[in-house]
């Protein structure tokens, strides 16, 4: 029994080792053979819950064999229990939240709304021109047009009234 705990704990240890130093490296060599481990029906069963699950296994299989005096039949069970409890945990504490997880820089066109912009290109009173919002950190430019129907000349602070179709339409900051 003590070989088994001790190859499971030692086998899910280098896992965890390999695939962090050279998880990427292997993922593009095997080019996605190893797709069907996340199977679409049980999202649970992936490498590190399934790994994390059986070093958890191995390694609380060794503690109670080594500094307990219960049986070895409890032991296994007791084994068990502990990895699907870590594996679980780690699904429901790092797998789940991860990939549930926004994955794009991108702005939402909606957020806009109501932000401070500068003219970069004229904008015509019945056409298009280019704005430069700050956004986070950074700036992007954006397609406008009036919203008043009246010409807004570069350089103009505008306040962004609306977004539709992927255009904000802008109206001249009033300085007051």
């Amino acid at each position: 029994m003590e070989a088994i705990f001790w190859g499971c704990f030692v086998g899910g240890a280098l896992y965890a080792i390999i695939s962090a130093l050279l998880g990427d490296l292997i993922g593009h060599a095997l080019g996605g053979i190893l797709d069907f481990l996340s199977l679409d029906g049980h999202p649970w069963m992936n490498p590190t819950t399934l790994v994390g699950g059986i070093t958890a296994f191995g390694g609380a299989g060794l503690l109670l064999m080594h500094y307990t005096a219960i049986g070895a039949i409890i032991v296994l069970l007791l084994a068990i229990i502990s990895g699907v409890l870590i594996g679980g945990g780690g699904y429901f504490l790092y797998v789940k939240p991860m990939s549930e997880s926004e994955n794009s820089i991108a702005l939402s066109e909606k957020d806009l709304t109501g932000k401070i912009a500068e003219v970069l290109t004229a904008i015509p009173a019945i056409g298009y021109g280019e704005v430069l919002v700050k956004v986070g950190a950074g700036n992007t430019n954006q397609i406008a047009a009036s919203f008043d129907k009246e010409a807004i000349p570069g350089g103009t602070r505008v306040v962004i009234v609306e977004v539709k179709d992927s255009t904000l339409y802008v109206s001249k900051l009033d300085p007051y």
